[in-house]
């Protein structure tokens, strides 16, 4: 079985939960999109990157621990320091 399949028991979960219902003033406070990082506005920059470029990024994020976006942040972070 591949790991993004879905068994039979999980569907079985999913409908058990469903039939007992939501709370939904819980559903409603989740938000919506990603969380912010601060009060500042945020902007997207789209960035084009080599095959390369790409393995080397996902190298340092994978050995911090932490997302490209991040990784990202933090080698510009240096680099203006």
């Amino acid at each position: 079985m591949r790991e993004d399949e879905v068994t039979q028991e999980q569907i079985q979960e999913w409908a058990d939960e469903a039939e007992a219902g939501y709370d939904v003033e819980q559903l409603k406070r989740r938000g919506r999109g990603r969380p912010g990082r601060g009060a500042e506005p945020m902007q997207v920059v789209a960035v084009r990157l080599t095959l390369e470029e790409v393995a080397a990024l996902d190298a340092l994020a994978g050995r911090d621990n932490v997302s490209r976006s991040e990784a990202i942040r933090r080698a510009l972070a240096h680099f203006a320091a």
